[in-house]
């Protein structure tokens, strides 16, 4: 690297190519990952076509700057450009020998498809006819132009691209020709022709003929798609900054559309749906890049094993260019062992010459995933402290969902490509706004489209799965899918479908907006109807990955889970016992429900105790399960906490139904729900609040715990060591009282049975308050567990039922990076965390604390609860998974691991 590509110096554009490279793959942060990438492959000696890069740090410049360059970046951009031209002796704007370039984004994350490219620039009327003589190849050049026309008019100039397919399609047409290949020379200067006239009536002025205006607007137009809602979309899915922007990448245009001797690629060195150790790929003869990604001609496979598998006519590029195709594989080679990881590559071959326009990591699948991450240490290019940190988190719930029961009926309507794994049923939807509406009113839908672009990025989130009618197995429709983790079916050639109408046909059959399909993502099927599916097994590469992980991560994993189905699930996803059982949520059961309200409608103790006494059976059964369940592994049991109206009937109809069956009159019910009616319930009469006013619910509860916990022992031969948590403490000497209750319970289930109880109280940290004083609560208390929804909302003073429109406005403005009840806010709520656990270990050194808020499931606010200090964190069944990963990754991380 040359001096010049200090970081820290005003240098704000980067060469790179087979003589002079600014840059290396070091510098992601500065030159994005396509031109850091760019700059490496040129260090390592491969084919790469000149160029220079724009550094990420000028697109805020840019912004700042009212979305103008200044002219000392042009200024470095016309130098940096002439030393390109130079090196390929041409000139850009020369008449006769004209240097053209693609301009291109670069973010230092990949984002694919979600900015702006442009291909050709350089061309105009004059130049053409040059590239033309040049070539010698006058069908080529004009080929050219127009791709470059259309492509400029839609990027930088705003026209509507349709415009440009309607007059190529219509000249097809009248032509009869089926293919864009079929056109020749005449053909395709007459649609310049009619394109340049599209451009003068679309927009009222014309196709721009300066070459430096051309290329000032390109580059604008990629800064500026750094901000497009499609970019802002994709941002937001996969936790990319704004402030990071993106890098322009400049180079000279290498062609794949010269003939037949020349085509377009792109390839992955591991199968990213699969990770099967082969190439993965496609490529078109007569093409550009845009071509394959674009979906607008079904390309061709590269090997000779992918063309008989999916049964293609057309030549693999294995058997077209045989000479080529070797060279390629040696590359793909040196770039896996140099990045030890699959990439994901772009190439052009110019007259049978291979040049390189792209690496990067690829795109991969959760199953492909772990493969490629424990095929590779395996095969000793990583350790298993890379692997798992390969592996995000979030993405593991792609494992956790359902795919095809293969027992089940298949009603086949036609097959298509598998391009993303998975099955997926849902009612039939052709546009993506119509897919988010369908999502917010809670429906399943299948997203068709004949193909899709970036502008469909909400629309794919919202789906369960994805089906286009065009585009192969690297088209936008699959990349994206596989990222997103949904199931995607493309290609599907026979298809047709119809917008205006809202159908889609093959054949003679018929469905319309609405019916119900199913899509299978393994085998490229499209079904007919709801299909049966069945749950996946985690086993294999998973397995390894997980056990590698528990090896890694210092933080124990409990389960949130009320019955003993959840405590399966939880205890099959490896949770190392139960964080948080809700005991209200037992009491909700139509058998057990009456019972509850005769409690809460008894006037005198007597009757409470009498009415407690028929819920105590059924509690004590209830947790004999889950300790049964659980065989001897830690369950912190909560006690009653929402507030008693919430069990009490609020319609006229049942109300009458209630009072009859508790044989009370409806104006007692009715009076009794009046006398609870709380303005602000969360903040109300709850939690401890109820149990201080009513101490025999805890005294029945604790008895329950205590009675289950002697059973399940006898039962399962191993200890049961319950933990007695009380919710919403903001006081030490509410727990005090709440303490002496469970105690004397336990000593009277001691006294009867004969049996001696080993136990844990402790509190639930939801309130400011308790962080506060957590030094005084944990003179008594022996664990602390940080329910960190209602401290989000405690502390925030936000009610997250009421907090939609607001979080809404918030994002918009950058107030929230984040949703804090999805990732906790570690400035303030992680503070307040902070503060408790640092209070109550000054008490109490060996006090076991831990969270089990939804937060427990986020890779973020599982990192900072490692690095607080915390013993566990307590997540959803389904979560556990993900749970144990990001403490694994968290434990890597501050030892200095990286992937």
């Amino acid at each position: 690297m040359s001096a010049g590509a200090d970081q820290g110096s005003t240098k704000r554009v980067y060469l790179f190519g087979a003589a002079t490279t600014d840059g290396d793959g070091s510098m992601k942060n500065l030159l994005g990952g396509k031109g850091a990438n760019l700059a490496e492959m040129a260090s390592l000696g491969l084919p790469v076509p000149p160029g220079f890069t724009i550094g990420t740090d000028v697109c805020s410049v840019y912004y700042d700057n009212d979305r103008q360059l200044p002219e000392s970046i042009k200024e470095e951009a016309i130098a940096a450009l002439n030393e390109v031209a130079r090196k390929v002796g041409a000139g850009f704007g020369d008449k006769a020998n004209p240097l053209l370039v693609s301009v291109r984004s670069g973010a230092r994350a990949s984002m694919p498809g979600m900015m702006d490219t442009i291909l050709n620039l350089g061309l105009n009327d004059e130049t053409v006819a040059g590239l033309a003589e040049r070539a010698g190849d006058k069908r080529f050049a004009y080929d050219s132009y127009r791709r470059f026309i259309q492509m400029y008019s839609d990027v930088v100039m705003g026209a509507d691209h349709g415009v440009f397919e309607d007059i190529l399609e219509n000249h097809k047409n009248l032509k009869g020709y089926s293919l864009d290949t079929d056109m020749s020379a005449d053909d395709w200067q007459e649609i310049v022709t009619k394109y340049k006239e599209a451009v003068q009536e679309e927009l009222g002025k014309p196709f721009p003929q300066d070459i430096h205006e051309q290329l000032w607007g390109a580059i604008a137009a990629v800064f500026g798609s750094w901000r497009t809602p499609r970019a802002d979309t994709y941002r937001k899915l996969n936790g990319i900054p704004e402030a990071w922007g993106t890098a322009v990448n400049v180079q000279a245009m290498v062609f794949g559309n010269m003939g037949d001797t020349s085509a377009t690629g792109v390839a992955f060195t591991r199968n990213p749906a699969t990770g099967e150790n082969a190439i993965y790929g496609e490529f078109l003869i007569n093409a550009q890049g845009e071509d394959v990604v674009a979906g607008i001609r079904t390309p061709q496979s590269l090997t000779e094993v992918a063309r008989a598998e999916t049964g293609d006519t057309n030549p693999s590029l294995e058997a077209a260019m045989p000479v080529v195709f070797k060279e390629l594989i040696e590359i793909f080679t040196k770039l896996e062992n140099h990045y030890s990881d699959m990439q994901d590559i772009e190439f052009t071959i110019q007259d049978g010459k291979l040049w390189m326009l792209q690496t990067r990591i690829g795109k991969r699948t959760t199953k492909a995933a772990l493969k490629i991450a424990v095929d590779m240490v395996e095969e000793g290019l990583i350790k298993p402290e890379q692997a798992v940190m390969r592996i995000e988190p979030e993405a593991l719930d792609q494992l956790l969902h359902p795919t095809i029961d293969p027992d089940a009926e298949r009603d086949v309507v036609t097959t298509g490509l598998p391009a993303s794994p998975g099955a997926a049923s849902g009612e039939i939807v052709f546009n993506s706004d119509k897919a988010e509406t369908a999502k917010n009113d809670g429906k399943d839908v299948v997203l068709v489209r004949t193909e899709t672009s970036p502008e469909d990025i909400h629309g794919m989130h919202a789906a369960t799965g994805i089906l286009t009618a065009r585009g192969g197995m690297t088209s936008h429709a699959a990349v994206v899918a596989r990222g997103m983790g949904r199931p995607c079916v493309s290609g599907a050639g026979e298809l047709r479908i119809d917008y205006a109408s809202g159908t889609m046909r093959v054949g003679d059959r018929s469905f319309k907006e609405g019916d119900i399909i199913t899509i299978d993502g393994a085998t490229g099927q499209v079904l007919s109807g709801l299909v049966k599916m069945q749950q996946p097994e985690l086993s294999g590469d998973f397995a390894k990955i997980m056990v590698w992980a528990d090896e890694a991560r210092v933080l124990r994993v409990r389960a949130n889970a009320d019955t003993p189905r959840d405590a399966k699930q939880a205890r099959y996803f490896g949770a190392e016992g139960i964080g948080l059982c809700r005991t209200e949520h037992m009491f909700f059961d139509d058998t057990r429900i009456l019972a509850m309200r005769e409690m809460i409608c008894s006037e005198t103790e007597e009757g409470r105790r009498a009415a407690l006494a028929k819920i105590l059976p059924m509690q004590r059964s209830d947790f004999e399960e889950l300790f049964v369940t659980m065989e001897g592994l830690p369950v912190t049991i909560r006690l009653l906490d929402p507030p008693l109206h919430e069990f009490l009937p609020h319609e006229d109809k049942e109300a009458s139904a209630v009072a009859q069956a508790l044989g009370i009159e409806l104006s007692v019910l009715k009076q009794r729900l009046a006398d609870l009616h709380e303005f602000n319930p969360m903040l109300g009469f709850r939690g401890c609040r109820l149990a201080i006013r009513y101490p025999e619910i805890t005294e029945m509860q604790a008895r329950a715990i205590f009675e289950a916990a002697i059973a399940a022992a006898k039962k399962t031969g191993k200890p049961v060591i319950p933990e007695v948590m009380v919710p919403l403490v903001g006081f030490a000497k509410e727990f005090q009282m709440l303490r002496k209750v469970i105690v004397e319970a336990a000593k009277a289930v001691e006294a009867e049975t004969g049996e001696t109880l080993t136990y844990q109280v402790g509190t639930m940290i939801e309130l400011p308050r308790a962080c506060l004083t957590a030094d005084e609560i944990a003179k008594d208390a022996e664990f602390f567990s940080f329910g960190t929804n209602d401290l989000t909302q405690t502390t925030l003073g936000l009610s997250r039922d009421d907090a939609a429109p607001i979080l809404s406005s918030y994002d918009q403005r950058g107030i929230f990076e984040v949703d804090p009840f999805v990732s906790i806010d570690q400035a303030g709520v992680g503070q307040l965390v902070e503060i408790g656990v640092e209070k109550g270990r000054k008490t109490r050194p060996d006090i076991k604390i831990g969270i089990c808020g939804e937060h427990a499931g986020d890779p973020a606010s599982v990192d900072f609860c490692h690095r607080t200090g915390l013993a566990y964190v307590s997540a959803s069944p389904y979560r556990v998974p993900v749970a144990r990963l990001s403490a694994a990754q968290a434990a890597i991380r501050e030892k200095g691991g990286t992937v």
